[in-house]
């Protein structure tokens, strides 16, 4: 009979070692294979139509954002793959903002490179939100290609004494502020008039009865409020911060606090030719002056003029924007002074 023990039985593990560590290595290469596979699929084209979408990228979109507004035109197969080959190309800090035409036969590469590329539709004009009326010019000069001395005579306020937008405006005021942001088709012959009309008829359309009822209750005109809108807009990046923001100012204003904010002292540094400065004394620095500046400091979206119609149900009187985006509350300037210094060092240059 042969002998048989437990020492037989270990002498076998080694060999059954071997076969599982190199069983685990085939699953894992396969599916490193699959995974890959997946991934370029969805790098592919989501089909063969030659229809172009247009797409505005806004000025610190996320990869996120802008991915998710690809896909939900049709226009890529997942968010997730777009951002992954973005991410491992390095893309992400080239991608640039500006108005795009995409089909659904360009691969998710192909968008990703023309984004970073800057390869703008070249028969459009983009106003983006957020731009003063400076800003505007020189990107209907540089990038529309428009006449210098056309754009000056489209920006003339008089033109448009009749269009609603304005029907609040002092008549001393420029157009600033009122020049909603979108894109506006362009051909050879278009008057940069027509841009600044139809820009304006937007804005008109935004300034609902329902909005105008809504700023009266906060006892703001719509030129104040569209003056307050503005200052949202260069302060807080995220849409969904606005409306507290918005509480912020309303109670400032409420209580005869300085506004405090450090983009109008920038603005009215700058309306004088100077650098951005929050020292300079002028009638739109409001950690100098109280109340809202003379007019607005930049073009809106409609989450700006929104929240300043339906702001916030906090009570907080201070915020900082952070330097991963996000904007943070606190009711007491020792909460804020903490935040500050927790989170807002580029942006509020602090060691």
């Amino acid at each position: 009979m042969a002998e048989y023990s437990i020492y037989s039985r270990v002498r076998h593990w080694p060999k059954r070692l071997l076969y599982t560590t190199l069983a685990l290595i085939v699953l894992l290469v396969a599916g490193v294979i699959v995974v890959r596979h997946i991934y370029d699929a969805n790098l592919q084209p989501v089909s063969s139509s030659k229809q172009q979408t247009v797409i505005t990228v806004q000025p610190d979109e996320s990869v996120t954002e802008i991915a998710s507004q690809l896909k939900q035109q049709g226009l890529i197969r997942q968010v997730w793959a777009f951002e992954r080959y973005v991410r491992n190309n390095s893309l992400g800090a080239e991608l640039q903002a500006g108005t795009y035409k995409f089909s659904p036969s360009q691969s998710a590469r192909e968008i990703a490179v023309q984004i970073s590329d800057g390869k703008v539709a070249v028969d459009l004009v983009t106003i983006l939100p957020g731009q003063r009326l400076t800003q505007i010019r020189e990107s209907l000069i540089d990038k529309a290609k428009f006449e210098t001395a056309a754009v000056d005579a489209a920006l003339q306020p008089s033109l448009y004494a009749t269009n609603p937008a304005l029907a609040d405006k002092p008549a001393e005021a420029s157009l600033e502020g009122f020049l909603y942001p979108d894109s506006f088709q362009k051909s050879a012959s278009t008057d940069p008039k027509l841009i600044v009309e139809q820009s304006l008829d937007e804005m008109a359309g935004m300034l609902t009865p329902d909005l105008r009822a809504a700023y009266a209750k906060q006892g703001l005109s719509v030129y104040q409020a569209v003056t307050l809108a503005s200052i949202i807009e260069q302060e807080v990046s995220k849409s969904s911060d606005r409306a507290q923001a918005a509480q912020v100012f309303l109670k400032r204003r409420s209580i005869d606090m300085p506004l405090g904010s450090d983009v109008t002292a920038f603005y009215g540094a700058l309306a004088a030719g100077l650098k951005p400065s929050l020292t300079y004394d002028s009638p739109y620095n409001t950690l100098i002056h109280k109340g809202l500046p003379p007019g607005p400091i930049s073009n809106v979206s409609d989450s700006s003029l929104n929240a300043i119609a339906h702001p916030a149900s906090t009570d907080w009187l201070y915020f900082v924007a952070g330097d991963d985006g996000n904007t943070y509350f606190s009711k007491t300037v020792e909460e804020h002074d903490q935040l500050t210094k927790q989170y807002c060092h580029k942006l509020c240059n602090l060691n």
